[in-house]
């Protein structure tokens, strides 16, 4: 990765990905309306409620609260710029947990009681999700050793692959497909909070988050909606234009997934998403780190 490509997707990302991703929480509304047998809003109902948000003053708690989501906003991006330049896939890892925490911490500074709860729910979600995600950039350091002779943990090094990464790692891919629940905030596991009105009025970490600060909240979800899609490609793609339709259909399809799956489950309590997740993740590794020594 050049200095040149990093501020290429950097620009690219910052423009493009806030579009993309508000036209994937429109498109998730429709779809949910559907199947709940309503209308539903416009396709660009999200963008109108963003400057909505954007057109009205913030009413803070807290006076760093407003700086502290824009830092999250800011590591999101960066993240972003990271991965879709090909960049460290570790790097890209670490600064969206520096992301996180940033979030987290504007909910506590709001001394909040509601916010408080949804900040310690989003750190349990962070606890069960962290550990397959982490594992997931160690096997894709295996994977790409595997399968291209030289193990790297570059993201760019999937365009050189003669087959898709999900072909050394299927159980790993099961394992970010069952924490992706977790990440999109989508039920049985948007315990934190819900990005949809059908789970609670309160509306956990974001309670007390208001005006711009709350549009900055929904831009961050559309940040990271398109940076977890990319994490999906990322086991769909190899060194071929067929490869790029195939992760573009396929995250397009589990997309579909995880709305149908958010739209029919009600939330579980904490301790089962955590052991869930645990579990999860020491299966799905474990039987891929068999799999890559007896089939390679």
């Amino acid at each position: 990765m050049t200095i040149l490509t990093f501020i290429i997707a950097l620009v690219a990302f910052t423009v493009l990905a806030p579009f993309i991703g508000g036209l994937i929480a429109g498109t998730d509304r429709i779809i949910s309306a559907r199947l709940q047998g309503r209308v539903g809003p416009p396709l660009l109902q999200p963008f109108y409620d963003v400057q909505k948000l954007f057109a009205k003053d913030d009413s803070v708690t807290h006076s760093f609260q407003g700086f502290y989501v824009f830092l999250s906003l800011v590591f999101t991006v960066l993240a972003g710029a990271f991965f879709f330049a090909g960049g460290n896939f570790l790097l890209v890892i670490f600064i969206l947990m520096l992301a996180t925490l940033f979030f987290i911490v504007a909910a506590y500074s709001t001394r909040s009681p509601f916010a408080e709860i949804g900040a310690e729910r989003e750190i349990v979600q962070v606890m069960s999700y962290e550990p397959m995600v982490i594992l997931m950039a160690v096997t894709f350091f295996m994977g790409t050793g595997v399968l291209s002779g030289e193990a790297t943990f570059n993201v760019g090094a999937v365009f050189s692959l003669e087959q898709p990464l999900i072909v050394a790692l299927p159980f790993v891919f099961l394992g970010l497909f069952f924490i992706l629940t977790i990440k999109l905030r989508k039920s049985p596991f948007d315990l934190s909070f819900s990005h949809h009105a059908h789970q609670e009025l309160v509306k956990g970490i974001s309670t007390e988050m208001t005006g711009r600060t709350l549009g900055l909240v929904e831009i961050i979800h559309w940040y990271e909606t398109v940076l977890f899609l990319g994490w999906i490609g990322l086991f769909l793609v190899w060194g071929s234009w067929i490869g790029v339709v195939v992760a573009l259909v396929g995250m397009a399809v589990i997309y579909l997934i995880e709305i149908l799956i958010d739209n029919n489950f009600a939330r579980v309590k904490w301790q089962f998403m955590l052991i869930s997740s645990w579990v999860v993740t020491l299966v799905c590794v474990v039987l891929n780190m068999v799999f890559i020594q007896v089939v390679f």
